[in-house]
Parts: structure tokens; C-alpha cells; sequence
């Protein structure tokens, strides 16, 4: 009882003041429904009454004007226009109900008088709606006039400065030289200026033209390679950037080529519509624009940047899905400025963005494959060119190692022969010959099997940890005794292969669970199986060819840490097939991790010995099928060879030939790679955004509220990056002029950064924001007073950061003044709200280190490379997680790398980074 009497009593004092407020402001002008109602609306009831069908209450809908005007299911309607007291809203917002009184007691929400009132003189002027600022695609007005015309440098101090004299304020005076160019330096390279540097820029400001000094700074600034450095660590932030996977496992990833590439892009000032199209779908580009380098390939690594989940007994698509959902959600907050996540499990509460549209722009980005792309390393190519001369040397001269042999007595040369000859006997008497088969039907429960010229089977696409291949091979003669299974290395899968696993530590493992053979008439019984090499990936535990065979899938045949290779396994008949016909063979892939298989082969013989697996080259096979008086000298040659690469008499010699003629391990980095368009990958909505719910299929589309695609745009990732980055899109270029001010003043003109929705802040300053929007998207002119299009260059960052630099409001001083005309009269007293002084606004995490090291004279200036291992305490990446790593600290000049270069595990940060608050990437 208590509560409602308080309720009521709220309610009749709401009443009371609104009917004082609208005696005395009758003729006060109709709200502003951008700037006033809607925020009422959106924080007081949207949650229950706006977008989301699901949870809207009494079927009233009031983020659409026709539908708040309609008649309810009550008959009653919401909103009449032009007459409050009719409008069942108002009878609501005011009642002394209980049971009536909106918002509900129970959602601890209450109105004031003032939004009562405001409301109620809302209706009373029409009710008018308008679109959401932020969804109207943003156009530039003329300057503002201002009185104090001597202060403005460029167009952005004709914006502020109206709205401060708008206000009853003035800024305050330039900050002093020293101070100014610490503040430049800090902002555009992130490191302060040496003692040297700062004496001389004051030395320059001190003639004539302060501002021309202060112009050439800017310059020399910008073209600095420290700029890209500095400006990438804030798009490292929002891509979530990190040198390990996350979760349990939290192993290391290789993706540091992708953050070189960002800093490469930001100091050549690549303009970034483009450098949004590459980051989202750079493999999509035609060849001729990535001027065949792999740049744009590299750049695609930033939706790379997701966690992966390597816990044992996870489903690998499960996690993917989770990946995908976080992709969206990470595009929506770093181009849109829209919280699009909030859609994954239901219609959006606040924002105009139904359940269904988060899978259509998943369905965009849902159609690429993520594998490792190795990179060109001119260096290691062309050391590993001189180990392979080497090696050849080295094996020119095994003739003359080979040892004499004891009994009987022969000399080298003599002992070699023999050994040979011996060798040949041997190995020619085990040889069989072999016939590939061709699959007329290749099939699998998810992966893509394509059969290739060689009547090998490239498999491709998702895989499970429980993948079964079919295939089927026609007109298999009788007599059959074996089939020969060839696991085949190729460069499009991880590690290059043979098998598809890509977890840390097994990529290019597989491993063959069961390999079942059935002919025209039954299951066909395998007697013996051996194989070239086997490696269990988890210890000690057999992993052989016959474990293929005994029924159980748990068991089986493995190759870890030999990927890269060739290895063959041949499976023996218990007898030969009678009849001619179709042969199936059915194998089953995965342990506790998917293990597929990613290119094999398979081949018969009806030799009726039967078969073993060799260690041999097939070249060198099919020379043992020859009997010595059809080999030509090249091809004896060539088998002899082969001997000395396996007599047990040069194993010591051989040792450094090995070395030499392994290939060097090349750097890789993470990538997408849009899949085949035989093999297109299903998008649906998942009820609840449950991985195990997936319902319809969805089709790739833009949000309806804003741009369409543009004209021609493909329906792919090519064209939701280009739509991203059309000028009619009213969100991109907003989102990211408003964030680059962030960087700079400490907050934004728009405060919620990453939220430019209906729950957003109102910009501070709406005229500028789209200001240099506009001027963003067409290039800035050098005054930035619209005076010509010389040297416009559009999309371009450093273009709008030395416009924002060379404002008299960026060169404001950020000492504190008690005038109060400094200080706006706003519900935020805080004088950067509007710009009235420089804020001071502290360093981030990684500049605070990299400050120090520049003070110090210890900061290296190397850019780009591997992540590397500052001091810090040895156990700090060992406690609690599962992987540890030991932190092993860089030498030399890598101690003192910059923040963005130190090695970032997702799990334990950086110590002292995470004490300044630095994200974790997670």
C-alpha cells in the first residue's frame, strides 16, 4: 500500500507541475524531437514498446509514428495528434493508477515533471516524428558566423566557437609552445619530443608566423614512421587484436604480418574507404588492384582476429558460429557506431534492427574460409636456393664416404656397389605396381571432396570431429589384393597438409579413424595393414594402420610431426576381389579435435603377394619396376641416389644433407579466403542466437534502415565493404571522424563512441560532426575553409588530422581557468563538453611505456616483426592458464620495442599494460 501511495502522490504532484509549467509556457515552440523526445522515449519506453516484437507489451508500438497513432488492440490509441488529454499516453505517463501508470512501478523508471511536460507538449503540437539523426546521411552546412572572427583557423573553430558565444563563453588562450608541441607529438607519433626537438620547434615558433611553424611540425609529423605506429594501436584495439587464440588453450597465433600491415597502410595514408574494402574483403579484389602483391590478402586478418576455442571435445563449427557472431558485432561497433550484438538473440530493444537482419549481414561474411597464408621471405628463399646447392654437393661426395667393409674384405667403392646391388635385390622384391583409381562420386557429410587431374581428392570447407568420406570407383577389375592410401601435402591446407586439423601444435595433422572397403557383393575383409610413418600427436600410444581396421573409430593411423610430407599406408585383402565391379571405400576422421584428411589418393595392385607401405618416392618405385637392362643411366643414377639417402652406413654424413635440405619454416599470418562457389556455406537465424537453433535461411542484405547496396555492388563481402564505405551511408564516415576526435580531445562529439543509435548521446555539436563527415569522405582542403580542391585527397586520415591539429580549438591551453565564461552552463560542467579549453586527458597504456623508453634514450626505433618479450616477471604468463608459456625476455634492442610490438596473450596481459587499463584483446 505504501508504494502506491507514493506512486499517487508522484503522479498528482507530476500533474500539478505540468499544468503550472503549461500555464506559463503556452507559448513556449514544440520540442525538438531528435534532441528532447526521442531520448525520452528511447530510455523510458522503447524497451517495452518499440522495435522487438517479443517482448512489446500490448501490441503498442512508439518508434514508428503510424503505429503509435493507430488504434490499439484496446481501441484506444497512444498518440492523437494535437490533442494530449485524448491520448492514451498521457492519460498514462500521469495517472495515479498503480495498475495504469506508465513507466510500470515495478521497472523503477519514473518520469520527471519536466519530460511530462515536454511529452505532453509534444502531442499537443502535432506529435511529430523525424528520422534518427545519425540515419540520415549527413550533409555540410555553410560556416557559422561567429563574432570574435580573429580566433578561427579553420572551419572547425567557426563551429565551436558559435557555439560557445551561443552560449556566453569564449575559449581559452593557446597553450604555450612547449606544451603545444609535447601535445603534438604525443597525439600524432605517440612519443614526446626529445629535449632537441622541443627547443627547436620553440626556436621556429618564435618568428614572424607562429602558425607556419607550427604547420611544418604537423607535416614532418605525419610523414613520420611513427605515425602508422601510432594510430594502429587504436585499430588493433577495436579488431581485438592479440598473439594468442584465447580460452583455455590460449596458444600462440601468427598474425603480426596483418598489424604490420595496418601501420604500413596508416603512413601511406591509404584512403580508408580502401582500407575498410581490403581489411573486409581484399581476396575478393581483381588482381590488377592489388598490384599482384599480397597486401590485401594480409589485410583481411582482421576479422582473423577472433578467438578460437582449442579446449578438447569442442565442436569446431559451434565455436566458428560464436566467431561469426562477434565478426558482426565488431564490424557493427568499428564502422556503423551501432551495437548490431544486441540483435543476435532478438529484435534489437532500442535500435530499428530486427532479429533477421543480424544474420543477413552475417550471411555476408559468413562465405570465407580462414586458412594460414604463407608469406615470401626473399631472405629465407634464397638461403634455402644455397642449403639445396649445398646439399647437392654434399651428396655428390657420399660415393666417396662410404666405408670399406670388414669381412669380407672390400674397399669403399667395392662395398658400395655390393650394398647397392644388395639394396636393389631387395627392394625390387617387395616393389609391386600400382594403378590409381579414379572416384566417379567423392562425397562426405560436410567437407567438399573435388576430385583433381591426378584422380587425387582435394577436400575443402568446414569439417567436424567426426567427418565420414564415400567414395565410389567403377569397373574395378578382379584379382585386386590391395589398395594403397596416399595422405598428400598441398600448400592450400594448414601446414600444407595432408590433413585439415588447424589447431596450434597439430596444424596439417589427421587422423583416419576407420577405412572400410566394400565391393559389388559385401563388406570386404583387410588382413594386414603397414604404413610409411606413424606419429601419435598425444604421446606414446600406437597409431598404425591396422588400428584402421579393428572396428573401433577411437584407434587409428596418425602422421603428426612429419606434415608437409608424403606418407602412403597400404591395407591387404583378405583375398582378391572375385568379380570385376564398383568398389566403395569409407573412412571416418577425428579424435577429440576435428582431424580430417585434406588431399589422398588411392590405388590398387593385383600383385598376389599383396603389398607393403614404403619410404620411397614413387619416382623411385616405378625405377624398381624396371629390370636393370631398360634402365638408362640417368635413371640408375637417380636410384643410386636414392640408396645413399637410406644406407645405414651414412647416417652420420646424411645428418647435415637433411639439415640442408629442409625448408625453411616461412612466416604466415591468419587470412579469409571466399569459399568456392560450388561449396556456398548456409546462413540461418538461430532462435535465441543459439548455435543449436538454427531455423530459415538467410539471405545476405543490408539493415533496411539505412543505404541500400549500391548499384551493382556483388552480394558478398566485396559489396558489404563497398556499402560500408558508399557515400550515402549516413553511419561510416560519422563514426570515424567522431572517433579520431575522440583520440585527440579525449571524448567525442558524440560522447558514446561506439553507439550512435536511439540509445546514444546527442552530438554536441551535430553541424560539425557532418562537417567533417562530408570533408572527411571528399578530402579535405588545406585550409579546411573549402578554398579549392587542390590537394584534396578523400578518405584520408592524415588529411583530418592535420585539420583537427591546426584548429585554434586543439591549440587551446588546458590550464584551468575560473573565468566563468570558460566554463559551460550544461548538466556536464566539464569544459572540454564543448570544447572551451584542451582537456587533459591521460596516456594511453602502451604510450605511458613508450614514454618513458623515449625519455630514457633506450627506445628502439625498429618498426614491424614478430612480437617480441620485454621484462617482466617470468611466472606472470604461467598462472592459471592451461598452455603456459614461459615468458622468455627479448635481447638487445627488442627489449625496447614499442607497446604495439609486445607479445599480447589474451589470457595474462601484459603486466604493466594491464595495470593502465590496456584491453585484453578478448
Amino acid at each position: 500500500m505504501t508504494h502506491v501511495y507514493v506512486s499517487a502522490v508522484t503522479a498528482r504532484l507530476i500533474i500539478l507541475s505540468a499544468a503550472l509549467v503549461a500555464a506559463t509556457c503556452a507559448a513556449a515552440p514544440a520540442p525538438d524531437f531528435q534532441r528532447e523526445v526521442r531520448p525520452i522515449l528511447s530510455r523510458q519506453c522503447f524497451a517495452c514498446h518499440g522495435p522487438d516484437e517479443h517482448s512489446r507489451k500490448g501490441g503498442l508500438r512508439l518508434d514508428l509514428r503510424d503505429a503509435a497513432v493507430a488504434p490499439a488492440k484496446s481501441g484506444k490509441r497512444a498518440i492523437v495528434p494535437g490533442k494530449p488529454d485524448a491520448s492514451e499516453l498521457i492519460r498514462r505517463i500521469t495517472s495515479t493508477d498503480h495498475n495504469k501508470v506508465m513507466p510500470p512501478p515495478e521497472v523503477k523508471k519514473q518520469l520527471t515533471p519536466a519530460e511530462v511536460d515536454l511529452l505532453r507538449r509534444w502531442v499537443a503540437a502535432g506529435a511529430d516524428y523525424q528520422p534518427h539523426w545519425a540515419f540520415i546521411k549527413p550533409k555540410q552546412a555553410s560556416l557559422p558566423k561567429v563574432r570574435q572572427t580573429s580566433w578561427p583557423q579553420n572551419a572547425i573553430d567557426h563551429f565551436v566557437l558559435a557555439r560557445l558565444e551561443q552560449e556566453g563563453l569564449k575559449p581559452s588562450p593557446p597553450a604555450d609552445d612547449y606544451t603545444l608541441v609535447r601535445r603534438l607529438y604525443l597525439d600524432l607519433i605517440g612519443l614526446p619530443p626529445t629535449p632537441e626537438e622541443a627547443d627547436a620547434f620553440v626556436k621556429s615558433a618564435a618568428g614572424v608566423n607562429r602558425k607556419s611553424a607550427i604547420a611544418t611540425l604537423v607535416d614532418q609529423l605525419l610523414a613520420s614512421p611513427h605515425y602508422g605506429e601510432r594510430w594502429a594501436r587504436k585499430w588493433l584495439d577495436l579488431a581485438r587484436y592479440a598473439d594468442t587464440n584465447g580460452y583455455e588453450k590460449d596458444r600462440p597465433r601468427n598474425i603480426w604480418p596483418w598489424r604490420d600491415w595496418v601501420i604500413r597502410a596508416l603512413n601511406e595514408d591509404l584512403p580508408f574507404d580502401q582500407f575498410t574494402i581490403q581489411q573486409i574483403a581484399g581476396d575478393l579484389l581483381p588482381r590488377d588492384a592489388r598490384r599482384q602483391t599480397l597486401d590485401p590478402l594480409i589485410a583481411t586478418g582482421f576479422h582473423r582476429n577472433t578467438m578460437l576455442n582449442e579446449e578438447g571435445g569442442i565442436d569446431p563449427l559451434e565455436f566458428r558460429f560464436y566467431a561469426m557472431v562477434d565478426r558482426v558485432a565488431t564490424t557493427g561497433t568499428t564502422w556503423l557506431g551501432l551495437t548490431v550484438g544486441c540483435a543476435q538473440c532478438h529484435t534489437h530493444k532500442f535500435d530499428p534492427i530486427p532479429h533477421t537482419e543480424f544474420y543477413s549481414m552475417m550471411a555476408f561474411l559468413n562465405n570465407a574460409d580462414e586458412p594460414d597464408q604463407d608469406l615470401p621471405d626473399r631472405a629465407l628463399a634464397d638461403q634455402h636456393r644455397k642449403n639445396l646447392e649445398q646439399a647437392a654437393k654434399l651428396i655428390a661426395e657420399l660415393p666417396s664416404k662410404f666405408p670399406a667393409s670388414k669381412t669380407p674384405l672390400l674397399t669403399g667403392p667395392e662395398h658400395l656397389e655390393s650394398r647397392f646391388a644388395a639394396w636393389l635385390a631387395t627392394e625390387r622384391a617387395r616393389v609391386v605396381k600400382w594403378s590409381n583409381l579414379h572416384p566417379t562420386e567423392a562425397k562426405s557429410n560436410l567437407p567438399l571432396l573435388t576430385v583433381q587431374p591426378d584422380d587425387s581428392i582435394f577436400v575443402s570447407g568446414d569439417i567436424s570431429k567426426m567427418d565420414t568420406y564415400q567414395l565410389t570407383f567403377r569397373n574395378v577389375p578382379a584379382g585386386v589384393t590391395a589398395l594403397r592410401l596416399e595422405a598428400l601435402p598441398d600448400d592450400r591446407l594448414p601446414a600444407h597438409g595432408p590433413g585439415m586439423a588447424y589447431y596450434e601444435g597439430r596444424k596439417g595433422d589427421f587422423f583416419l579413424g576407420e577405412f572400410l572397403v566394400f565391393s559389388t557383393e559385401a563388406k570386404v575383409k583387410l588382413v594386414r595393414a603397414t604404413e610409411s610413418f606413424s606419429k601419435n600427436n598425444f604421446g606414446n600410444a600406437p597409431v598404425t594402420a591396422a588400428l584402421a581396421t579393428d572396428g573401433n573409430p577411437e584407434t587409428g593411423w596418425s602422421t603428426a610431426s612429419r606434415e608437409g610430407e608424403r606418407h602412403e599406408a597400404v591395407f591387404n585383402l583378405a583375398e582378391p576381389l572375385r568379380v570385376a565391379g564398383d568398389l566403395r571405400v569409407k573412412m571416418l576422421f577425428g579424435r577429440h579435435y576435428a582431424a580430417s584428411l585434406g588431399r589422398f589418393r588411392i590405388a590398387f595392385t593385383t600383385d598376389p603377394r599383396g603389398a607393403t607401405a614404403s619410404t620411397l618416392p614413387l619416382e623411385a618405385q616405378e625405377l624398381l619396376l624396371k629390370p636393370d637392362a631398360q634402365l638408362a643411366a640417368t635413371e640408375r643414377a637417380k636410384l643410386r641416389e636414392y640408396f645413399l639417402l637410406v644406407a645405414p652406413e651414412l647416417k652420420e654424413a646424411r645428418e647435415e644433407i637433411e639439415r640442408l635440405r629442409k625448408p625453411p619454416a616461412h612466416p604466415t599470418t591468419l587470412v579469409l579466403r571466399e569459399r568456392p562457389s560450388e561449396n556456398p556455406r548456409t546462413t540461418h537465424r538461430h532462435h535465441r542466437g543459439e548455435f543449436l537453433s538454427p531455423k530459415e535461411t538467410i539471405a545476405a542484405a543490408v539493415p533496411a534502415v539505412l543505404n541500400p547496396l549500391p548499384a551493382g555492388a556483388p552480394a558478398n563481402r566485396l559489396g558489404f565493404a563497398q556499402w560500408l564505405v558508399s557515400p550515402d551511408n549516413p553511419l561510416t564516415a560519422r563514426v570515424t571522424v567522431n572517433r579520431q576526435w575522440a583520440a585527440f580531445f579525449g571524448r567525442g562529439i558524440v560522447r558514446t563512441t561506439e553507439d550512435f543509435g536511439l540509445q546514444s548521446d546527442a552530438p554536441t555539436h551535430p553541424e560539425l560532426l557532418d562537417w567533417l563527415a562530408v570533408e572527411f569522405m571528399k578530402g579535405s582542403s588545406v585550409s579546411g575553409l573549402g578554398s579549392g580542391d587542390a590537394g584534396r585527397k578523400p578518405w584520408s586520415l592524415k588529411q583530418l588530422h592535420r585539420l583537427i591539429v591546426t584548429s585554434a580549438t586543439y591549440q587551446q591551453s588546458s590550464a584551468f581557468t575560473r573565468d566563468p565564461r570558460t566554463i559551460p552552463q550544461t548538466p556536464d560542467p566539464r569544459p572540454q563538453t564543448l570544447f572551451s579549453r584542451f582537456p587533459r586527458a591521460r596516456l594511453d597504456a602502451e604510450l605511458i611505456r613508450d614514454s618513458v623508453l623515449r625519455a630514457s634514450g633506450l627506445l628502439s626505433p625498429k618498426l614491424g616483426g614478430p612480437s617480441v618479450f620485454p621484462p617482466q616477471p617470468a611466472n606472470v604468463m604461467q598462472e592459471g592458464v592451461y598452455a603456459s608459456k614461459a615468458w622468455i625476455e627479448s635481447r638487445g634492442e627488442d627489449r625496447y620495442r614499442r607497446g604495439l610490438y609486445t607479445f599480447a596473450k589474451r589470457s595474462t596481459p601484459y603486466a604493466m599494460f594491464n595495470t593502465f587499463d590496456g584491453p585484453s584483446g578478448e
